[in-house]
């Protein structure tokens, strides 16, 4: 571990904590106190530190303003019956970082830093952490370039950070998704399988398309002909098929979901068929008309589990029937008690702050 010694902590003397409505949170929208913060100058991470949360200033020649080297992650700490601050697979995420910075010519983030920076963070702005249902403490670990630099070349210093906001519910009711024929979100040997800015950048506008149709999100395809599903907006998407539960397989172009990793885990143990293959969406559409598709749900860090109400595809809708919701309500509820330390956590995921 990275002695944590080497943190800089300068604490706010003006907290913000009066403005958390654990009733009222919005997502992404309130932020915690505190935020880290660590340069990469000289080949390697130094100048580590906690500051007040404020704005940062950056030259217009930064590089990823113009270029978009960035990277991020996102997970949640959630308060559990005791009091306790636990943080849901942390380890997970800082190893994915480093799966996402390699491809974007970003160096690693040792797990150490990633994990101590992270601990000292939020226990510094532990009284951030909602305990109201279905509330939790959102955590943005992100890097980005910093050079004064307009040339197209990799980045030679960066700036590590972290950032939290509480927040409730990401959706409040179940989805209605369009599966996208003309616009890719990735392709093979393009960076689908990273969490880097680009990728969320370039689906803003399908998006808004699919959202002016009346959808509130869109179940992409692959990018060579549209024949097979690959994520619902910016999560893992999954579906039932009868008693079978169907996903694609993590690839170059679908991100290695960790809360989709958690679901087939409970479901193989929970003795459920699962499937991880490619999925065609002519099977996806027939299984609709036939009325063998009992679910299909968006399964991500910001909203854990979101039920697809709707399903469109050129110009039919195709309606789930919302009885038939049980795998995704059961599922849901199991990942809540694991990470809010209601039920024991056997596959050791949650971290105690």
């Amino acid at each position: 571990m990275i002695d944590t010694q080497t943190i800089r902590i300068q604490e706010t003397p003006n907290s913000r904590i009066n403005e958390l409505d654990e009733n009222n949170i919005p997502f992404g929208k309130l932020y915690s106190d505190h935020m880290f913060m660590a340069d990469y100058k000289d080949g390697e991470w130094q100048d580590l530190r906690i500051e007040p949360y404020q704005n940062i200033s950056v030259s217009p020649a930064n590089t990823t303003l113009h270029y978009a080297i960035t990277i991020f992650e996102g997970l949640k700490a959630y308060r559990n019956p005791q009091g306790e601050v636990v943080v849901f697979r942390p380890q997970a995420n800082a190893k994915r970082l480093n799966i996402s910075a390699e491809r974007m010519c970003i160096p690693d983030v040792p797990e150490s830093l990633f994990m101590e920076a992270l601990t000292e963070l939020i226990k510094l702005d532990s009284s951030w952490v909602p305990s109201a249902p279905n509330t939790s403490l959102y955590i943005r670990p992100f890097v980005f370039g910093t050079d004064e630099y307009i040339g197209i070349r990799p980045s030679e210093n960066f700036r590590f950070m972290i950032i939290t906001c509480p927040v409730g519910a990401y959706y409040s009711q179940p989805v209605n998704v369009k599966i996208e024929t003309e616009f890719s979100r990735a392709f093979e040997g393009g960076t689908g399988f990273a969490k880097a800015g680009g990728n969320y950048a370039a689906s803003l506008y399908p998006a808004k398309l699919a959202q002016e149709q009346g959808f509130h999100q869109l179940i992409w395809t692959d990018g060579k002909n549209h024949e097979y599903i690959e994520e619902s907006g910016t999560m893992n998407v999954m579906f039932i098929i009868d008693n079978t539960l169907i996903t694609a397989p993590a690839s170059g172009t679908i991100l290695k979901g960790i809360t989709r990793e958690s679901v087939l885990t409970i479901a193989r143990d929970w003795g459920v068929k699962v499937e991880e293959r490619p999925v065609a969406v002519k099977e996806i559409i027939a299984a609709a008309k036939e009325g063998r598709l009992k679910e299909a749900f968006g399964v991500g860090t910001a909203a854990t589990i979101a039920p697809i109400a709707k399903i469109g595809f050129e110009n039919e809708v195709y309606e789930l029937d919302d009885s038939q919701r049980d795998f995704s309500a059961k599922i849901l509820k199991e990942l809540n008690d694991i990470r809010t330390g209601i039920i024991e956590d056997k596959y050791g995921w949650t971290y105690k702050v």
